[in-house]
């Protein structure tokens, strides 16, 4: 029987870090849940015991459902009737499989009927149902706009609503519409109050994952005559109050049993989540952080997929009289999708782990005050977080897509027939670069964090931990290209030309995402005494190594004047 956890050792391998045992300790409150809850666990071995084994339920439901589902998905797909979303037949019974398992909800606290599972074993049941049906992790994987109702929500909507995704309810974030994508202060679906206080919405969504759910957050313009960010709230939709309906579902090229939506609202009744005014400035940012979080794990199962597929076929096919992994520019290839692949695991759990200790102390700050230790300690990760983030989105979602192509590539004609996964797989493969912001917007959100030094500082406490013997020689490579990094960020620092900076970002950030990728994969292979992984990293450095030499002869060629060169004709 397949199973998509148990049949991935680089998964335990990570859910084992050292960290996780603070990350449990604080989640669990040092235990004492235990008290209350007699699921709960009474310590850390019995935690990660837990965890193991409902991962385990999410491989087997994986490999043995959803992914026999995601080909007639893909043909059948959604549809519109009377205004509301008909899932494909295979998509309706995945999700009855995970309700009926308790895989609703899981980060959401015991007394709400969640799971209270950290976000890095949760981000790993993303991976693993991204690898079996990218579209359907949208759907299964929405469940996590609850932790922004946990997070912002009264106690009387917490109580109301997240008590009903943990029993298998499902979510969307209502942002984008037709003359909104990216810029969202742009905004302009209409937010009013009747006399007796009730918020009505009304106007247009497009672009919207799962808009018929049963439960929306939606970013609209509350406040008459403004025009950017400061007018704009959060809100609470039930579907149960009707108002709102499905005009469309988009044709899309990929993710299709995944309804992406245009809604109308015609004065949908609505109530306030949070504040007036902080709908983008404060909620949907922090909507968005965990979203690309998630996009992150779908990219990393979208190139496991891919990289499975290709190595299979690789193995099975013959020509010239042997099969085609023997020769070297297939086993070339089949080494650096492996590479990426692993790279990009590894970035998308640290990222996990810092997320999950800066939300636990968060969370207890809600109980208790913190003490400047914690305070402290919770300003750190979250700010390892932020720099982390759109390296593990925007980077991980690149080399999700290269996969997908290798992964055709390594089918040659065949691969090109929808007789083949990997035709599905390469259109799946493609939004994971554009939606919940494209590659290009996670390099704005890192450039800062390139020209403060943050991640050089990271890099230097990367350089702290323990390497084997084997992988020192790596070691020594990776220090060489931090010195061409940070002597190249410094070039660019002095000068000082804001369009300069900005021009040359891309290539600074993915120089600072390779050498954080190529200390964790020799520190996880160290750890992990993982053979497969010291084979990636090997790879891998030998890759970045090119790369980065390349990027620094580029900026350090390239004159600030040549930027009109670039720029569109009049």
């Amino acid at each position: 029987m397949a199973n998509f956890y148990t049949d991935n050792p680089d998964l335990k391998l990570h859910l084992s870090h050292p960290l996780m045992e603070k990350i449990v300790a604080l989640k669990e409150r040092n235990y004492s849940d235990a008290e209350k809850f007699d699921y709960a666990p009474i310590n850390y071995a019995d935690a990660m015991d837990n965890y193991d084994k409902v991962l385990e339920i999410v491989g087997d439901l994986c490999g043995e459902l959803i992914a026999g589902n995601a080909e007639d998905v893909d043909h059948q797909g959604p549809h519109v009737e009377n205004n509301r979303v008909i899932y494909a037949d295979g998509t309706q019974h995945n999700l009855d499989a995970c309700r009926k398992a308790g895989l609703m909800g899981m980060s959401m606290p015991r007394r709400f009927g969640g799971l209270n599972f950290p976000i890095t074993p949760y981000i790993m049941a993303a991976d693993i149902v991204s690898r079996a049906d990218t579209g359907f992790e949208n759907l299964w994987g929405l469940q996590d706009c609850a932790e922004t109702l946990y997070e912002f929500g009264d106690d009387d909507q917490r109580a109301r609503f997240i008590p009903r995704v943990c029993q298998g309810e499902t979510m969307s974030m209502d942002l984008t519409e037709p003359d909104a994508g990216s810029d969202l202060q742009s905004v302009m679906l209409k937010a009013t109050q009747d006399a007796d206080g009730t918020w009505r919405l009304n106007g247009v969504k497009r672009f919207i994952t799962n808009g018929d759910s049963d439960i929306h957050l939606v970013l609209a313009r509350s406040e008459e005559g403004s025009k950017d960010a400061r007018g704009l709230s959060m809100f609470i939709y039930d579907k149960r109050d009707g108002g709102v309906d499905v005009r469309r579902i988009e044709n899309k090229m990929g993710i299709k049993g995944s309804p992406t939506c245009e809604l109308v609202y015609k004065n949908a009744k609505a109530e306030l989540c949070g504040s007036r005014k902080m709908g983008l400035i404060k909620y949907v940012m922090a909507l968005m952080n965990g979203a690309r979080l998630g996009i992150a794990a779908q990219s990393v199962g979208v190139s496991e997929i891919a990289y499975r597929e290709a190595l299979q076929y690789a193995k099975e096919r013959m020509q010239f009289g042997k099969a085609i992994i023997e020769f070297p520019a297939v086993y070339e290839m089949l080494a650096t999708m492996k590479a990426k692949l692993d790279a990009s695991r590894c970035l998308l759990y640290e990222t996990a782990r810092f997320v999950d200790v800066y939300k636990a102390y968060e969370d207890i700050a809600r109980e208790r005050k913190l003490d400047a230790d914690e305070r402290a300690e919770m300003k750190k990760y979250n700010k390892l977080a932020s720099a982390l983030t759109p390296l593990a989105k925007g980077l991980g979602s690149e080399y999700c897509n290269q996969n997908a192509y290798d992964c055709i590539q390594i089918h040659g004609g065949s691969g090109f027939m929808k007789d083949y996964a990997c035709e599905r797989i390469y259109r799946d493969a493609r939004i994971t670069s554009i939606y919940e912001g494209t590659t290009q917007l996670q390099v704005v959100a890192a450039i800062g964090h390139v020209t403060t030094g943050a991640y050089a500082a990271l890099i230097d406490s990367y350089n702290e931990l323990p390497v084997s013997e084997e992988l020192m020689p790596l070691k020594q490579r990776i220090l060489a290209m931090t010195e061409t990094y940070k002597a190249t960020v410094a070039a660019v620092n002095e000068v000082n030309d804001p369009e300069y900076t900005s021009f040359v970002a891309r290539r600074l950030v993915e120089m600072a995402g390779d050498i954080i990728m190529s200390y964790l994969l020799v520190t996880d292979a160290t750890r992990g005494n993982s053979e497969s992984m010291a084979k990636s990293a090997h790879v891998y450095v030998n890759m970045v190594e090119a790369e980065i030499a390349k990027h620094a002869e580029f900026i350090k060629s390239f004159k600030p004047t040549e930027i009109a060169d670039y720029k569109p004709a009049e």
